[in-house]
């Protein structure tokens, strides 16, 4: 498995790729070692990037960065806790494949939530620039239609049960992305509250 041929495969021609990544013989370590872990790194770079060195710029000369050390630490947590979160959706694919008619098996389930996600990944690196943040949630939005593609393909959800399928996954998802949310905030935003108000530059 090329990595950037994947990718980009998956993003252009998903329908094909879906097929392709049906019939591949593919290990949980594989999957994120090899593709996960790698993508991964692009928003949490990008995002230390933007928010400390480039800074969030609120007009009137006013721009806020991040300190280095706390961006760090919110990097390190997101990372970690984002890659479990893969694991998570996949285990909640899984955990409702029979209740709309798809083939339980985890690996397929993993090959799922992994490739869908390269939309997202991919798109984090808007986040190199804070003010085109917002890029980086319409672009990632993508990834529910490769999802929507792969829960058919790969998991073989019949066509009238598979819009249900994706919109209960999403919603199981969200919630656990929002504990993930407040559990990184709670690690990182007090250092990032406080000693951020240092870092103001007025343009003087």
């Amino acid at each position: 498995m090329n990595l950037v041929e994947r990718a980009k495969n998956i993003l252009i021609t998903p329908k094909t790729e879906w097929e392709v990544i049906k019939n591949e013989q593919t290990t949980t370590a594989d999957l994120f070692t090899k593709y996960a872990m790698i993508l991964a790194l692009i928003p949490v770079i990008a995002t230390i990037i933007g928010f400390s060195l480039i800074g969030m710029s609120y007009g009137f000369g006013i721009t806020f960065k991040w300190p280095i050390g706390s961006s760090l630490i919110y990097g390190i947590i997101s990372y970690g806790l984002g890659l479990v979160a893969v694991y998570v959706v996949a285990m909640i694919v899984d955990a409702l494949a029979p209740s709309f008619g798809s083939t339980k098996n985890m690996d397929a389930s993993l090959k799922v939530v992994v490739y869908s996600y390269t939309a997202s990944y991919v798109a984090g690196i808007f986040m190199i620039l804070p003010m085109l943040s917002w890029l980086a949630l319409l672009v990632g939005l993508y990834s529910f239609y490769l999802m929507y593609l792969g829960l058919i393909i790969v998991k073989e959800t019949p066509q009238d049960k598979v819009v249900g399928y994706l919109i209960v996954t999403v919603i199981i998802a969200i919630v656990f992305y929002i504990v993930i949310g407040f559990i990184v905030n709670a690690i990182a935003a007090p250092s990032i509250g406080l000693d951020g108000l240092k870092n103001f530059d007025f343009g003087n």
